[in-house]
């Protein structure tokens, strides 16, 4: 994922966790939000592994 994408989405989102947050339901904020980065990771982690095997095996650094 972009980062201007991910900038984009919490810009969006910073509204309604800011309301959660000062309705003292903080938690279900953070909750999103690392769900939200959770899922970032995730995608990122396959997209590494998917460079990884289409590398040579010359290639590789170690």
């Amino acid at each position: 994922m972009k980062v201007s994408h991910i900038i984009i989405v919490l810009i969006i989102f910073a509204w309604p966790l800011n309301y959660l947050y000062q309705r003292q339901l903080g938690a279900i904020s953070f909750l999103l939000l690392a769900i939200f980065f959770f899922v970032i990771s995730i995608k990122e982690i396959k997209k590494l592994k998917a460079q990884k095997e289409k590398e040579p095996p010359g290639e590789k650094i170690k």
